[in-house]
């Protein structure tokens, strides 16, 4: 009994620390955020709930209002209307009132627009996405030969010889054939441009979301707390085929992001292959470990 107890925790244990093989997306009927995976995004998030503190009230104060009015005012109520014109007790009201909530909003704001907008000195990493009609372009900057290569929709048709299809990890319209690879826990600098018209590269759970202005090069970071899939689109009507243009990044260990980086240099194709292998198999660990404890 204690064996099965033991090896159901460590079931667990590979569960939580395992690369994920499922990733983050959007899901039906979703109505909130992604779940956060870095901290900008947790901020982010925050705000969002701390700003509904001041619409539902306000909302509901106005709907209040309107129905006194509309009840209280009517013609059968008032045969002869009111003449006044004016009320310094309330103008000073609904002038100081949203002055004041406009400082309790503007205050986390303005430190959130601060935090986003200025990366830590010293990244780990820096990745230039390029913008084209219609698919991403990505270069590491690492070496004396950084690493380049396109990112394009995968198609159904693509599917099997990838190795992706598991239609709940690698959804359709948002899977790609290249994914950006990253290592978890580390700063990465991400420098957005595009080639022909306006982009926009935008990572829900990364809270991140920057234009790709053509010969312009703007900058935004994030630093990723976990491991897993991540998927994102372009966000800028950018042609007939804006719509299938997904954006895909992978969070790994440091230890398969080196291999993989190394790989790659060489051989992109089988890079990513011995990736995925080694992610499917370190889940395919945590199944084995979980039957065995049953």
């Amino acid at each position: 009994m204690k064996n099965k107890a033991y090896a159901v925790l460590a079931a667990l244990a590979c569960l939580l620390f395992a690369s994920s093989a499922f990733a983050d997306k959007p899901v039906d009927w979703q109505t909130r955020f992604q779940a956060a995976a870095t901290g900008i995004m947790e901020e982010i998030t925050w705000f969002e709930q701390y700003t509904l503190w001041f619409i539902i009230p306000i909302t509901l104060l106005v709907l209040l209002l309107l129905i006194i009015v509309v009840v209280k005012f009517r013609e059968g109520a008032n045969p002869v209307p009111s003449r006044t014109s004016h009320n310094t007790a309330i103008e000073v009201i609904w002038t100081v009132g949203p002055v004041i909530i406009l400082l309790f909003l503007a205050i986390p704001s303005f430190k959130l627009l601060n935090a986003q907008l200025t990366p830590p000195q010293n990244p780990d990493l820096t990745v230039k996405a390029t913008g084209n009609q219609w698919y991403w372009s990505y270069e590491y900057e690492v070496g004396e030969n950084p690493l380049s290569f396109d990112s394009l929709l995968l198609k159904d048709e693509d599917r099997a010889s990838a190795g992706k299809e598991d239609k709940a990890a690698y959804p359709r319209l948002l899977a790609v054939d290249n994914e950006v690879v990253v290592p978890v826990g580390k700063t990465v600098r991400l420098l957005v441009t595009a080639a022909d018209v306006i982009h926009a590269f935008a990572m829900p759970a990364f809270g991140v979301k920057i234009d790709a202005v053509p010969g312009r090069l703007n900058e935004t970071w994030f630093k990723a707390a976990r491991e897993g899939l991540y998927y994102g689109q372009c966000s800028e009507l950018c042609g007939k085929d804006h719509a299938y243009m997904p954006i895909a990044v992978r969070v790994v260990s440091q230890e398969k992001y080196d291999a993989w980086l190394a790989a790659a240099a060489t051989n992109l194709g089988e890079a990513n292959k011995a990736l995925m292998a080694s992610i499917d198999g370190a889940a395919k660990t945590v199944d084995v470990a979980a039957n065995a404890a049953q």
